[in-house]
């Protein structure tokens, strides 16, 4: 099974997001099974809080169900507990590897990465533009996707 957490500033843009795209390419291939996927932030400003309005509303634009869900923070010990975690931005990744401890297995990576690029997925929290952050992190997810159905 691969375990997977998606991790961003505040659990309720980004990380979000990418569960729930995750979760629906998973499911159109009915791998449910090989699968568990969750998010989280790294802040605690949006703990309990719901998937943003408008990153729900992108989401149902493009045919991915938003299951109901609160933020919650990154715990030391969702490093043992999942095989990757995956950040939108280089801040992520730096604040992870604070709450972790560090990487000592190679687990944390950004996103964009599995897409065949450098770089963040721009905060639309900030921008304001969901369609960008969708279209970057459902190109990740593809990648990262392929790459873990290839493994077996």
């Amino acid at each position: 099974m691969h375990k997977i957490l998606f991790i961003c500033h505040g659990n309720i843009c980004r990380s979000p997001m990418a569960e729930m795209i995750m979760k629906e390419l998973v499911r159109r291939r009915h791998l449910e099974r090989r699968f568990e996927i969750a998010s989280c932030a790294t802040s605690t400003e949006e703990i309990g809080n719901p998937v943003y309005p408008p990153a729900r509303a992108e989401l149902a634009r493009r045919g991915i169900p938003c299951e109901r869900r609160g933020a919650r923070q990154l715990l030391r010990r969702d490093y043992a507990d999942y095989d990757l975690l995956i950040c939108m931005d280089d801040w992520n990744v730096r604040n992870t590897l604070r709450i972790t401890g560090g990487d000592p297995e190679g687990k944390v990576h950004k996103l964009l990465e599995y897409a065949g690029r450098s770089g963040d997925v721009a905060d639309p929290w900030y921008s304001d533009r969901f369609d960008v952050a969708y279209d970057d992190i459902l190109s990740g997810c593809e990648g990262l996707l392929r790459l873990l159905t290839e493994e077996v």
